[in-house]
């Protein structure tokens, strides 16, 4: 778990800066973009966009749903550009950990003034 703490500081911290330079008015694209290249400045292994699959009752669907981004193997990002964050968009990234069979979660809405007020970690 100690692993999971210090991946998900160095991701807070980068999100934290990309948030101060860009401010809160791009799109989410930009908000993954950015945050890659300053976690992987930082010297963490992020992969974009990850391909989740689905299997329901032996049917195989690929490719079904897509991780933010996935640093160091082992925390999940999801980035959101929306006016507030609801339910539905942890119950989004509480989805991803479980396909992707990991434990935590970063979830941030970029559009908040200030990021600090607009994360969440979730541990499942």
């Amino acid at each position: 778990m100690l692993v999971h703490r210090e991946v998900t500081r160095d991701v807070i911290g980068a999100a934290v800066e990309v948030h101060r330079r860009l401010g809160p008015g791009l799109l989410e694209s930009a908000y993954r973009k950015c945050l890659a290249f300053e976690l992987a400045d930082r010297g963490r292994a992020t992969q974009a966009e990850v391909a989740l699959d689905l299997d329901d009752k032996g049917h195989h669907v690929p490719r079904c749903f897509r991780l933010d981004l996935l640093v160091d193997d082992v925390v999940v990002v999801e980035i959101k550009a929306v006016d507030q964050l609801l339910p539905v968009h942890k119950a989004q990234l509480m989805t991803y950990l479980h396909l992707s069979h990991r434990r935590v979660g970063l979830l941030f809405n970029f559009r908040s003034p200030k990021l600090t007020d607009a994360m969440e970690r979730i541990v499942v």
